[in-house]
């Protein structure tokens, strides 16, 4: 049940290479390697060009690279292919515990209506309840991973009494529209995406379950380093994070072309979101620190963490 480091460190670095050709940087010049996923404020953050003149005032460029999902972006920071990125709450447990050199370094706030189980439309399925038994799939080590385990705990199903189905979102949804699982736990824009078809239909989101926090990382070398350019990116975040927040339909109308998704389904899912980029608190930490003793708990996690000994204090 433990994710195999090897295998996502080929995805990410392979994800590396398809983007580093965007990287032109000369000898003399300092380099930010910023990892995105299609979906969020760095994809954004990216399309909006403003991130570049403000690092060239302190001597920095920018490099690129695309993600399918979190668990091989922060593979990529462990590994040294990029300096910083983005997931939500899961995949920075499993990292940790697998001996990953990333630290913390801001997180946007709860967002828990971002993400759902859904069923087939036409399914018998009415309640979590009923999953006991059932295929559930989600993508191991993420935000899904340990949504799908707290709803079906609450429901009174203990892991181990229903059927994970480990699959990446595009996998997963093609599994979902095929009738090959039950059920598909998953994070907006998917969650959109599925709901705008009308095949879908929502048993629970993450509401009184889980937070759905997302977080910013960097490499824990390089943010000791380079810590000028890690505070220019997440103030440009909060200019992007505001714009959004005031603006989702301007904002879903740049983000619709480079993800391939339809404006108002981007919509939909930005008004679920969560805005204001800070930096950590105790509580946020202690947030984490329940995820991975839970996932530790139910031998999914091969060690004990203690997620604030990565957690990076700017300043100190």
């Amino acid at each position: 049940m433990i994710i195999s480091r090897r295998h996502l460190g080929a995805i990410a670095l392979a994800a590396f290479a398809t983007n580093i050709g965007s990287l032109t940087a000369n000898a003399e010049d300092k380099v930010i390697r910023i990892g995105y996923q299609k979906y969020g404020n760095v994809i954004l953050l990216k399309a909006k060009g403003t991130l570049e003149p403000k690092l060239a005032a302190i001597g920095y460029k920018v490099a690129w690279a695309e993600f399918p999902f979190g668990p091989p972006l922060l593979e990529a920071i462990n590994a040294g292919a990029i300096d910083f990125g983005h997931t939500g709450e899961a995949p920075p447990v499993f990292a940790q515990a697998a001996g990953s050199a990333i630290v913390y370094v801001a997180h946007e706030p709860p967002a828990a209506e971002g993400e759902a189980i859904l069923v087939p439309k036409d399914s018998p399925i009415k309640s979590v309840a009923e999953l006991k038994g059932k295929k559930v799939a989600y993508a191991k080590g993420s935000n899904s991973n340990y949504f799908a385990v707290k709803a079906l705990e609450k429901a009174g199903i203990k892991f181990g009494e229903f059927e994970p189905v480990h699959l990446a979102p595009a996998d997963a949804r093609a599994a979902f529209e095929s009738g090959k699982v039950d059920a598909w736990a998953i994070w907006d824009p998917y969650y959109a995406s599925a709901e705008a078809t009308g095949n879908a239909r929502v048993l629970t989101d993450g509401t009184g379950l889980v937070s759905n926090h997302q977080f910013y990382f960097a490499g824990k070398s390089y943010v000791d380093a380079n810590s000028k350019a890690i505070d220019v990116v997440l103030a440009e975040l909060k200019v992007v994070d505001d714009w959004v927040k005031s603006d989702p339909k301007a904002a879903a109308e740049q983000l619709s072309p480079p993800i391939g998704i339809p404006a108002p389904i981007l919509e939909a899912a930005l008004k679920r979101q969560s805005y204001g980029i800070k930096p950590l608190d105790n509580a946020v930490v202690a947030e984490q620190q329940s995820i991975a003793d839970k996932f530790h708990a139910l031998g999914l996690l091969p060690k004990a963490i203690k997620v604030e000994e990565i957690v990076w204090r700017a300043g100190t």
